[in-house]
């Protein structure tokens, strides 16, 4: 009987101690932090090169809204322009006609803004000051294209750039972990590699889109302001033919 109450002492005492030492040891266990995924805590990751790729995800944006607004206004003008133009001239109502023009902030109303000033001289003059006045304009709505060009090239070799120095990192740590390599060790240098490609590649084709997208519009801007080039020049030709019969 004595031995069987000491047998069942022995026992919940090692049983009291064994579940104390699991307690501590739970509680010893370092906690596993768990990592949300969001756009930040990845881009944190990619290092200083993200940095880079935010400026020039910036500066393409900025680009682009700037394009895109100037764009638009030089669309904003009345269809019947060149119709009541027409009508001005042949009237010889020519400060009217350049009221009209200054109503427009329009490539193809300061063409003919242009042409009007220089009526009475030849009209060679006259079209050589419009084809002058055409190139300016073509240059003023594609300045800044060739920076966006740039970014559309340049985001994914920088994001390249990335990986290669993320890989290199991570071999770095592998060769001075020796026999001892943890996952851990890799894990920043693989975060650099793959999240600045992600981030570049992001960049370049938003810039590459947006590069194309301004470029045919302004092309559509320019050959509207060749067509109204033409028709302005037929139109002082109207008068001398009228004169001729």
């Amino acid at each position: 009987m004595l031995f069987n109450l000491l047998q069942t002492t022995i026992d919940t005492t090692f049983s009291s101690d064994l579940a104390q030492a699991a307690q501590t040891a739970v509680a010893a266990a370092p906690e596993k932090v768990e990592q949300t995924y969001s756009l930040i805590n990845l881009a944190s990751k990619g290092g200083w090169l993200m940095l880079v790729l935010l400026l020039l995800s910036i500066i393409a944006i900025y680009i682009f809204g700037k394009k895109w607004y100037m764009i638009s206004k030089a669309k904003r003008i009345d269809p019947n322009f060149m119709k009541d133009i027409r009508d001005y001239i042949l009237e010889g109502k020519t400060k009217s006609a350049l009221t009209l023009c200054g109503k427009y902030d329009s490539p193809s109303a300061r063409l003919v803004e242009k042409g009007i000033e220089r009526i009475g001289r030849p009209l060679s003059d006259i079209q050589t000051a419009v084809e002058n006045t055409g190139n300016v304009e073509v240059a003023r709505l594609e300045k800044g294209l060739a920076t966006l060009a740039t970014i559309a090239g340049g985001a994914p070799m920088i994001g390249f750039l990335g990986t290669v120095i993320g890989m290199v990192q991570a071999f770095f740590n592998m060769a001075n972990a020796g026999t001892n390599i943890d996952i851990a060790l890799l894990s920043g240098g693989i975060y650099t590699a793959m999240i600045t490609t992600v981030g570049g590649l992001i960049v370049g084709i938003l810039a590459y889109f947006g590069y194309n997208f301004l470029a045919a519009q302004i092309s559509n801007i320019v050959f509207k302001m060749e067509s109204t080039t033409i028709d302005f020049m037929d139109l002082l030709h109207e008068p001398a033919s009228a004169e001729k019969e």
